[in-house]
């Protein structure tokens, strides 16, 4: 399965802060992402938010599209309360009040991944 992660330029010192903002995180309502026509594009398995000083990292482990998955997030309550309580918080502003800016700042603050392994995947290869 496949991990995307996501920066946030965050201010200094407001781990607490923001720790909070994540301890009441509404879940997406489904982790199952569906296509115009209502087929399944993508599945969201799990995600984890990291801090230090002033960076912020949200990894999402997922299966199918990554673009999806970043339109899905788009509209979800609870990632657009996190995104607007976030706000007060960041150096440098995200413009995610829209699905299309949502998605250009995801793509945007995308991590390149060097490299992944799973034990799953060893797994998998073994019963082969």
């Amino acid at each position: 399965m496949p991990f995307a992660a996501i920066t946030y330029d965050i201010k200094a010192g407001y781990e607490k802060e923001i720790t909070e903002i994540f301890t009441g995180f509404r879940r997406v309502g489904s982790p199952v992402v569906k296509g115009d026509g209502g087929e399944e594009t993508a599945r969201i398995l799990a995600t984890a938010v990291f801090i230090r000083d002033d960076t912020m990292v949200r990894v999402i482990e997922y299966q199918g599209d990554l673009k999806a998955i970043a339109r899905h997030m788009a509209v979800q309550p609870g990632v657009r309360e996190v995104e607007e309580r976030l706000a007060p918080y960041l150096t440098r502003p995200r413009a995610t009040d829209t699905v299309e800016g949502f998605i250009a700042t995801f793509e945007r603050s995308l991590l390149t991944c060097m490299a992944q392994m799973s034990v799953r995947d060893a797994t998998a290869q073994s019963t082969n």
